[in-house]
């Protein structure tokens, strides 16, 4: 495909992504994250045939008309479609793969200072969620879902979720690319909910195995906690 049959398709995807897209005049004014790839297309074209000035004031327009920062340099595949976009940065050296949905606020970083291959690489059919920070050389497979403000420092296998900060992989799923699949951001475990249920568990395992051996009363000291702790065990058990 030509430049110009690629970003026609970019102009398409907001449909396909947004159900808040009602007009094609909306297009024009309310979606950035389409412009700033569009601008990303053009400034990628000079920056890639030796005009690296006109390739970086291109990408500098686009940063101020857009918010968002994508260096010319980056590699970024078909189908990448920004939502809402503000504040979404994409490093020099990032690569990233077809059909991948990028929330605002992510930013696809370096952790050196140093020349050659420093950004992540993005994997086809992914879904990063907003604010989150992918950062250094890794990689993340294809189908991967990254979870809002996670930060991730390692390599995630593919079609798998990671979540939190620093990242871990909490998911595992089948393989299931649909679109339904890929949009479905409200299913990612709560971490820290799991975590506080598992040691609430483990103190009681540890009391019984006290009171059992030594036969000590603390009735009334448990019904204190009882009564302090209650709503705070009801809001992490509740969903």
């Amino acid at each position: 495909m030509n430049l110009f049959q690629i970003i026609k398709e970019d102009f398409s995807l907001p449909k396909k992504n947004d159900p808040a897209l009602h007009s094609s005049f909306e297009l024009l004014f309310n979606y950035p994250g389409v412009w700033a790839i569009v601008y990303y297309r053009i400034a990628n074209k000079f920056y890639k045939n030796g005009f690296r000035v006109i390739g970086r004031i291109i990408s500098g327009i686009a940063q101020f008309f857009t918010s968002i920062d994508i260096h010319p340099a980056s590699t970024i595949g078909r189908r990448v479609f920004i939502d809402h976009g503000f504040g979404v940065v994409i490093g020099e050296t990032s690569i990233i793969g077809d059909d991948v949905l990028i929330y605002q606020q992510v930013t696809l970083g370096g952790v050196s200072l140093s020349k050659g291959k420093r950004h992540p690489t993005i994997g086809n059919g992914c879904v990063i969620g907003g604010g989150a920070k992918i950062l250094g050389n890794i990689e993340i497979g294809e189908n991967c879902k990254i979870g809002a403000n996670s930060v991730v420092i390692k390599d995630v296998p593919a079609y798998c979720t990671a979540v939190g900060v620093p990242a871990r992989i909490v998911k595992r799923k089948e393989l299931d690319s649909s679109d339904e699949t890929k949009l479905a951001n409200d299913d990612f475990p709560d971490v820290s909910k799991e975590m506080i249920i598992y040691l609430m568990k483990r103190v009681a395992v540890l009391e019984d195995a006290l009171l059992s051996k030594d036969g000590l009363d603390v009735s009334k000291k448990d019904k204190e906690l009882e009564e302090i702790y209650g709503n705070f065990i009801d809001s992490v058990i509740c969903k």
